[in-house]
């Protein structure tokens, strides 16, 4: 008896537990590695004026050359799509394919990493390390998101 009423406890336990952590992932707002950086930059670290106006023109330059990325890694998929259905398999028109895409990804990434650094010449030194730290901490979060990965601006 004293068994049953322990198993039923551990499973009622359970249970809760386990809806606690599905709700608080469904409630509960996740914040994004990006976006993360996104919020020390722009409300952390205390840019002045014109760090302000630096920084919004290199984020504004950055979303344009982002945006021609994404589109290039869009017809990617297309040419990967319609390669596999030319190649009736994993043939050469589909390595092919695959080889631009990575070259393109890779190219966001380096234009990422190419803003950060940008980004992060307008701050002084104490600023620079806060935003460092938050550079880290996306680079090596266990998130399904990480710097670069083409995902739309948090703003």
């Amino acid at each position: 008896m004293i068994i049953r009423h322990m198993a039923v406890v551990v499973l009622l336990a359970s249970t809760a537990a386990l809806v606690g952590a599905i709700g608080g992932r469904l409630l509960l707002p996740q914040v994004r590695p990006e976006a993360a950086i996104h919020m020390v930059l722009h409300h952390d670290i205390g840019l002045d004026a014109n760090q302000r106006h630096r920084v919004e023109k290199l984020e504004q330059l950055f979303a344009t050359r982002k945006q021609v990325l994404e589109r290039t890694l869009r017809a990617d998929n297309a040419r990967l799509a319609k390669a596999i259905e030319a190649d009736d398999g994993y043939g050469p028109r589909v390595t092919a394919a695959i080889d631009q895409s990575h070259r393109d990804m890779g190219a966001l990434q380096r234009e990422t990493l190419l803003h950060m650094f940008r980004l992060r010449s307008v701050l002084t030194g104490d600023q620079a390390r806060m935003f460092d730290a938050a550079a880290e901490r996306a680079l090596t979060s266990n998130g399904p998101d990480a710097v670069g990965t083409g995902r739309p601006d948090p703003r």
